[in-house]
């Protein structure tokens, strides 16, 4: 557990910077394979500073929405949003729902079950509060196969011999992983997808500041300045930048959908 709040953001407008950005790029073309006809209830677990609900509320035309995280620095920042005038937000934990049976038509759960450290109770969780034939669905980054945002930076320093921190949960980011849950909680019509998405960065700078604003952040400071620049250096070589000075990388996440029972 004490990784896992380690690893936890309690700084929306932080993560804003960082993870939102990279979460609605994957987040538009998980709902598009989604395809969820509109005016239905969802909720969204692990709705951290509401970067994912909002998509909801713009491009699912949803009759209602309700987001659960355990941190109010990120609950507060989701508020604050366009989408806190129809999505209500709850501080609430992944493996004990603070809603009845079969409450809502949808249960997401956005780059977040490899922070669960019991990934099979809230997927069973997100089965309890969803009705016959609803949906249960989740995308996370592919952790294990190198499709972490973060993973430019991860690989250097493992080749210096650093050890970058993981979600306690890295394991349930795998495909095989997820279909086990899936099938495990009963789900029906199981289907999934790889999902790869690009973001560009203004230069390295901008690289650099916006992935630091992470897990990597404490770790890359506690190095030596020495050992920060040959960091930097490595990095720079596996990112090149383009004739304008940008860097573009790719990110990839593992997709799951199934249905409810009838």
């Amino acid at each position: 557990m004490a990784e896992q709040q380690q690893m936890r953001f309690g700084d929306g407008a932080a993560y804003e910077r960082m993870m939102g950005t990279w979460s609605r790029h994957a987040g538009g073309i998980f709902l598009d394979w989604l395809a969820p006809r509109p005016g239905q209830r969802w909720i969204d677990i692990g709705c951290g500073n509401g970067a994912f609900t909002e998509l909801l509320v713009e491009r699912c035309a949803p009759t209602e929405v309700h987001g659960v995280d355990p941190s109010e620095g990120q609950l507060d920042f989701a508020r604050s949003r366009p989408c806190g005038a129809l999505a209500e937000f709850h501080q609430g934990n992944a493996v004990a729902l603070p809603f009845p049976e079969s409450r809502f038509d949808a249960a997401i759960m956005a780059l977040v079950i490899f922070f669960v450290p019991d990934p099979a109770k809230s997927v069973a969780e997100m089965v309890r509060v969803v009705g016959s034939g609803g949906s249960v669905a989740t995308y996370a980054w592919d952790i294990l196969g190198g499709g972490l945002p973060l993973e430019p930076i991860q690989v250097e320093l493992r080749a210096m011999g650093i050890t970058p921190p993981l979600p306690p949960r890295s394991d349930a980011s795998r495909m095989d992983a997820l279909l086990d849950l899936w099938t495990g909680a009963g789900l029906d019509a199981i289907e999934t997808r790889e999902i790869a998405v690009q973001r560009t960065f203004a230069d390295f700078d901008d690289f650099w500041t916006t992935t630091l604003i992470s897990s990597l952040g404490p770790l890359v400071a506690a190095m030596s300045p020495s050992g920060i620049e040959l960091l930097k250096t490595r990095v720079r070589t596996r990112l090149p930048a383009d004739a304008l000075g940008r860097i573009t990388y790719e990110a990839r996440a593992n997709a799951i959908a199934g249905c409810v029972s009838k």
